[in-house]
């Protein structure tokens, strides 16, 4: 049977906890990771009224979205609702896991879900992030005539099996150059190559691949083990390279332009939501930008891409400022802009485990936000 350490490589897999924001608390919150998987609930946020459907269902873990451990905690007495869901959590032995910014930074997201609700074509991320990227550069011997011809192949494939050679949607990314490699072998060496104390001359190729960082370790490791050199030798570059399938919001394309009133309409429609808090904007919709959650901090990166609409949560009254005039900046509510992220984790999870338990929908509502329209 799947463990809950089972469940936390398969959605670390998909939204890595690298990508998350340094403020952020995504990963297992409470339970014991080695416990064998019942049933899986999911809701975007966990509740003591959450648990409780959990244990009535026969669930054992429960997938959020927001973590319920936001904070540090100091004490557990029941003395709030955070504290109150973990200590029902652990008293029924049931594991909390929360995937948060990094499940909306990666594609395959929150993001895209939404962009999907909305019909969203030709979608891009708006605000990439940097600082995730290294190139790894190693040498391996050029030497046709051995028995072991294309070492550098050999090597890629590790490589590429580790996590290493992804551009956008390109794998098996590298580039090779031949050279010149010297060394000579010391006296405890065990050189694939040459002798002891005796001088070595070799032509080998330069390989170059580039690696999201939090696979460095696993790519390290494949090179040493797929590697013939008792000795490899390589160099690890940080990149400030933007990573442009990972990062904040997405933009893309309507089917077809809309009147400003007709993409508020399709919004309702399509989010279920009541109401659309809005700036005033005369020009078609067209181009379209999104952020589920609160996504203010990106209006400027929206107005940058050229976007006619903005659509998010959580806008405050002095930031509705922030369209300028150039886009249609919507709040449609956080709750409503990453209500759909529990099917992200369904699809996760259904295509990632065989059939050996449920994995449901929590039907325990937890919008703490209610609308008298």
């Amino acid at each position: 049977m799947p463990t809950v350490q089972d469940l936390a490589r398969l959605l670390e897999a998909a939204a890595p906890l690298a990508y998350q924001e340094s403020y952020d608390n995504a990963g297992l919150q409470c339970g014991d990771p080695h416990a064998e998987i019942t049933g899986v609930l999911i809701t975007l946020d966990c509740t003591p009224a959450v648990v409780a459907e959990a244990v009535r269902r026969g669930c054992n873990v429960v997938v959020a979205h927001h973590p319920v451990i936001f904070r540090p905690l100091k004490r557990l007495t029941g003395a709030n609702e955070v504290e109150q869901t973990i200590i029902s959590a652990l008293k029924n032995d049931v594991a909390i896991y929360a995937a948060h910014t990094n499940l909306d930074n990666v594609r395959g997201g929150v993001n895209d879900k939404l962009a999907e609700k909305l019909g969203l074509l030709k979608t891009r991320v708006l605000a990439p992030q940097t600082g995730t990227l290294a190139r790894l550069i190693t040498y391996v011997p050029n030497r046709p005539e051995d028995q072991q011809a294309d070492v550098a192949g050999r090597v890629l494939a590790a490589l590429y099996a580790a996590g290493a050679g992804q551009v956008g949607q390109y794998s098996d990314c590298s580039f090779r150059t031949e050279g010149t490699g010297t060394f000579t072998p010391g006296n405890g060496a065990q050189p694939a190559i040459g002798a002891q104390n005796q001088a070595e001359t070799v032509a080998e190729l330069r390989l170059e691949v580039l690696l999201p960082l939090h696979r460095q370790a696993a790519v390290l490791r494949a090179l040493r083990a797929s590697h013939p050199y008792e000795e490899v030798a390589y160099e690890l570059i940080k990149l400030e390279n933007t990573h442009q399938e990972i990062g904040a919001g997405l933009v893309g394309e309507l089917p077809e332009a809309l009147t400003p009133s007709a993409f508020r309409q399709r919004l309702k429609r399509q989010l279920l939501v009541p109401v659309v808090r809005h700036t005033a904007f005369e020009k078609p919709i067209k181009t379209v930008a999104i952020c589920g959650g609160a996504g203010a901090f990106l209006i400027g990166a929206a107005r940058a891409a050229g976007a006619d609409a903005y659509v998010t949560g959580d806008v405050k009254y002095h930031e509705f400022f922030g369209a300028e005039g150039q886009l249609m900046l919507c709040d449609v509510g956080h709750f409503e802009s990453e209500q759909f992220t529990g099917e992200v984790f369904r699809d996760l999870l259904t295509a990632g485990f065989e059939r050996t338990f449920a994995v449901l929908i929590a039907e325990t509502p937890t919008n703490p936000v209610q609308y008298d329209c």
